[in-house]
C-alpha cells in the first residue's frame, strides 16, 4: 500500500499529550490571509485610473466603479458556493488538504488579476480575484472550524471566535500593505497595482502555508483532560449527530439561514455606505463651518468599525458559551433594533459620538454573528460534519452580500432623488435595516431542538436514552 500523502487527513491526527492552544494560531493563519478581502475597497480608486492615470479624475477608457464594484460581489458569491460545494470533501479530506488548496486559490487569484490588470482585461481580474480567489475564501474560511470545535467541545464559541475574528481583522493588515506596496510599485506600473498583486499572491501564499503545516486534528476518542458533557445541558444542545445531507432538510438550518442572511445583511448597510454615511451626515452644513467630518476622519471612522467587527467576533462568541446562542442572537437582533432605529435621529441631533458609539456596537455584533453561528450549528446538529453544513449555511453571507448593498443604493438613491440630504437621506436604510433585523429576530426565536429522525442512528439512541 503506498504510503500517505503528507496532506492526507491520517498524517494530522495529533499524538497523545498535544496541546490543543497550538491549534488556534494555525486557523488564524488562513482566516488571517483572507480577510484581505474586507480592504479590497483600497484597489477601487487606483484599478479607475490605470489608463488616465488620476484616480480623481478617471478618463473615459478606465474602468468605472460599477465594474469595479462586481469584482468584491463575484467574491463574496463563491465565498459561499464553494463553502457549500466542498464542505463535505473538506470533512473527509482533512483540513491540511483544504487548507493548501485555499492557499493556492486565493494566492492563485491574486496572480491572474496581476495578468487581468497587465492587459487592462476586467474580465481576467473577475476571474481571478472573483472567481479563483473566492473559491480561496470559502474553502479557507470553513477549513478550520470543524477542527477547532472537536478540539475544543468545551468552549466552542471560544474556539471558533479565535479563528474567525482573524477574518475580520485580515483587513487591517491587508489595507496597509496594498497601499504601501502599491506606494511602491507606483513608478514601475499604472498605480502599481500589477505588481502589489503579484507580491500579495506570493506573501499570503507563503503565510499561509504555517496553518497549511501546524493543523492537528484530535484522535477520534480525544476528550479534554477532565471534561465531561452535562447530562442537564441547554436543550438545543445534542450529543448526537446529523449529517450535512439531512441538516438541509431541517426547520432549524432554513431558519439558522435567514437568522444570518439577516444580520450580515443589516450589518453590511453600516459597512457599504460607512465614509459617505459619516460625511454627508456630520458635514459642515450640519455641524458649521470647518466642523464637519474630512474624508481623513471618515476613514479613521472605518478602520474603528473593524476593530470592533474584530474584537465582536471574539467578544460576543466567547460570551455565547456563557449565556447560549439563542439568547446571544436575541440580543444582536433586540438590541440591534434599538440601535439601527436610533442612528437617524442621532445623525438628525449632530450626536457626532453616540453616533460613532452606536455603530461601534452595531459592527461588534455583526462581526460576533459570523462567529457565533458555527457553534450554534454544533449545538444543534453536533460537530461530525459541522464544516460541511457550516459551509452550506454561508451561502445566506453570498445573499446578504449582494442584498445587502442592493437595498442601501437603492434607498439612498432615491431619497437624494427627492431632494433629502444629510441624514435624512439615510434615514429609510436604516428602519429597513431595523425591519430585517425584526425577520431575524422572528427567525431566532422559532429554533427548536432538532427532530430525533433526523439523527444518525446511533446518535439516536443516544438522544432517545
Amino acid at each position: 500500500m503506498a504510503e500517505a500523502s503528507l496532506l492526507d487527513r491520517s498524517r494530522t491526527v495529533a499524538g497523545p499529550g498535544y496541546n490543543r492552544w497550538l491549534v488556534p494560531p494555525a486557523a488564524l493563519a488562513i482566516h488571517l490571509a483572507i480577510g484581505q478581502a474586507y480592504a479590497f475597497s483600497v484597489f477601487k480608486k487606483p484599478l479607475g485610473a490605470l489608463i488616465s492615470g488620476n484616480p480623481d479624475a478617471p478618463g473615459p477608457t478606465d474602468w468605472t466603479p460599477g465594474q469595479l464594484g462586481v469584482i468584491f460581489s463575484i467574491a463574496i458569491v463563491l465565498l459561499g458556493l464553494s463553502a457549500a460545494i466542498f464542505g463535505k470533501w473538506l470533512e473527509r479530506v482533512g483540513p491540511r488538504k483544504a487548507m493548501m488548496a485555499s492557499a493556492l486559490c486565493f494566492g492563485g487569484g491574486f496572480f491572474i488579476a496581476a495578468l487581468g490588470v497587465h492587459l487592462h482585461s476586467i474580465w481576467l481580474v473577475y476571474f481571478g480575484y472573483g472567481f479563483v480567489g473566492g473559491i480561496g475564501l470559502g474553502i479557507g474560511y470553513i477549513s478550520p472550524v470543524s477542527t477547532l470545535i472537536k478540539w475544543f467541545p468545551d468552549r466552542r464559541g471560544v474556539a471558533t471566535g479565535m479563528a474567525i475574528m482573524g477574518f475580520g481583522g485580515g483587513a487591517m493588515i491587508g489595507s496597509p500593505l496594498a497601499v504601501a506596496l502599491m506606494d511602491r510599485f507606483k513608478d514601475s506600473a499604472p498605480q502599481g497595482v500589477a505588481p502589489t498583486f503579484l507580491v500579495m499572491g506570493l506573501i499570503y501564499l507563503l503565510f499561509m502555508q504555517f496553518g497549511v503545516w501546524s493543523i492537528r486534528v484530535p484522535a477520534d476518542d480525544w476528550k479534554p483532560a477532565g471534561y465531561v458533557p452535562s447530562n442537564e445541558h441547554n436543550a438545543l444542545i445534542t450529543t448526537g449527530n446529523v449529517t450535512a445531507d439531512n441538516a438541509i432538510k431541517t426547520p432549524q438550518f432554513w431558519l439558522l439561514w435567514v437568522v444570518l442572511c439577516m444580520n450580515v445583511t443589516a450589518g453590511i448597510g453600516v459597512l457599504e455606505t460607512a465614509s459617505p454615511l459619516i460625511q454627508e451626515t456630520f458635514s459642515d452644513a450640519a455641524l458649521g463651518a470647518g466642523r464637519g467630518v474630512t474624508a481623513a476622519a471618515a476613514a479613521g471612522f472605518v478602520g474603528l468599525l473593524s476593530l470592533f467587527n474584530l474584537l465582536g467576533r471574539f467578544f460576543w462568541s466567547s460570551a455565547s458559551d456563557k449565556m447560549g446562542r439563542k439568547t446571544t442572537y436575541a440580543i444582536y437582533f433586540g438590541l440591534g433594533i434599538l440601535l439601527y432605529a436610533l442612528v437617524p435621529t442621532l445623525g438628525a441631533g449632530a450626536q457626532l459620538t453616540l453616533f460613532v458609539v452606536v455603530a461601534c456596537v452595531i459592527l461588534s455584533m455583526y462581526g460576533g454573528g459570523f462567529a457565533t453561528i458555527p457553534a450554534y450549528l454544533s449545538d444543534l446538529f453536533g460537530k461530525m460534519q459541522v464544516g460541511a453544513i457550516h459551509g452550506r449555511l454561508l451561502t445566506a453571507w453570498s445573499t446578504a452580500g449582494v442584498l445587502g448593498p442592493v437595498i442601501v443604493n437603492y434607498l439612498h438613491s432615491n431619497a437624494k432623488d427627492k431632494g433629502l440630504t444629510g441624514a435624512a437621506a439615510y434615514q429609510s436604510v436604516f428602519y429597513t435595516m431595523a425591519a430585517l433585523l425584526v425577520v431575524g429576530l422572528i427567525a431566532n426565536f422559532l429554533v427548536r431542538p432538532v427532530a430525533e429522525k433526523y439523527f444518525e442512528k446511533e446518535a439516536a439512541k443516544k438522544v432517545a436514552a
